[in-house]
């Protein structure tokens, strides 16, 4: 007689962890709805707990305190911009003009999440306009380190070392280029209504902002490149 499966026994632990993780993920959840809708300064840690269906003293357990819950919020809003596929697009092989292509197309793709993009957009515009001192770590461990590659890979392309001031303005270029869609969507959606910022329409505008910055990097590269000749007949 075939003898019957014993049901798996789970260990106490892992389920206190499993209940632990889903409670952080709750708490996360409901921290973005409330900061998205009220700002880090108007929102309560009562009200996101009790959308969350947590103790208020879980948020200290988690988190440490109200800027700690903030600022991991914070920090998955920025890197939900697609910050692990503008890493992998820095990192590939290839000519600098297809890696800075394929960076401009990662950062436009993230843009496309429905309702989360909105959610996002809303939690980093309270920030811009009453910054927290979350802004500085999120800034240091995120964007920091992608902007100082974007610097090297740019610098190289027009021939200029990464921290010179021509370099970070082309790269700022860039950044502005795609910011505009990033920030002002909501803004430009009523100057444009044919703007959906579908899939395939922010495809075409990330060609469009790569041909356009590409065009002005290969002229100053030209432009430098002829001021070496000439000074080198003087």
């Amino acid at each position: 007689m075939a003898s019957r499966s014993q049901p798996v026994r789970r260990h106490k632990s892992e389920i206190t962890e499993e209940s632990a993780r889903a409670t952080k993920a709750r708490l996360l959840e409901a921290a973005a709805e409330v900061f998205a809708e009220a700002g880090y300064q108007q929102a309560k840690i009562r009200q996101i707990c009790a959308r969350a269906g947590a103790n208020i003293a879980l948020v200290n357990y988690h988190f440490g305190d109200k800027l700690g819950l903030y600022t991991e919020v914070l920090q998955h809003s920025i890197k939900a911009g697609h910050a692990d596929a503008i890493r992998a697009a820095l990192d590939q092989d290839g000519p600098p003009e297809d890696v800075l292509r394929a960076l401009i197309k990662a950062r436009m793709r993230g843009m496309c999440r429905g309702d989360q993009a909105d959610r996002q957009f809303r939690i980093v515009m309270h920030e811009l306009a009453q910054p927290t001192p979350a802004m500085e770590r999120v800034i240091n461990e995120v964007t920091r380190p992608i902007y100082n590659r974007m610097l090297e890979l740019i610098g190289g392309m027009v021939s200029l070392p990464a921290g010179d001031e021509k370099t970070r303005l082309c790269v700022h270029s860039v950044m502005g280029q795609i910011m505009l869609y990033a920030l002002a969507g909501p803004f430009l959606k009523r100057l444009w209504p044919g703007l959906k910022m579908t899939p395939e329409q922010l495809d075409r505008i990330a060609e469009h902002i790569a041909d356009f910055s590409l065009a002005y990097l290969q002229a100053a590269r030209r432009d430098r490149r002829k001021g070496y000749g000439a000074a080198a007949r003087q």
